[in-house]
């Protein structure tokens, strides 16, 4: 799945193309990774790339759920 897609029109030759936009996946994690590096200074960079990924493959996840009870 993709996060923003968009289509671009060429300013000069008028060519107008469609970008898919980035991962999903990598757009999750690239908003758990601001809160690792915000959270705790001590966590190396490698460690929290990981941790990361892992939090949006559970939101992606996650995503496939129907049926979620409102807590």
């Amino acid at each position: 799945m993709k996060a923003y897609p968009y289509m671009h029109k060429h300013p000069t030759s008028g060519q107008t193309t469609m970008s898919d936009g980035m991962d999903l996946r990598d757009w999750f994690a690239g908003m758990a990774l601001q809160g690792f590096l915000f959270a705790d200074n001590h966590i190396t960079y490698g460690a929290a790339v990981m941790e990361s990924y892992k939090v949006a493959d559970a939101m992606i996840k996650q995503r496939e759920v129907k049926d979620v009870p409102n807590e």
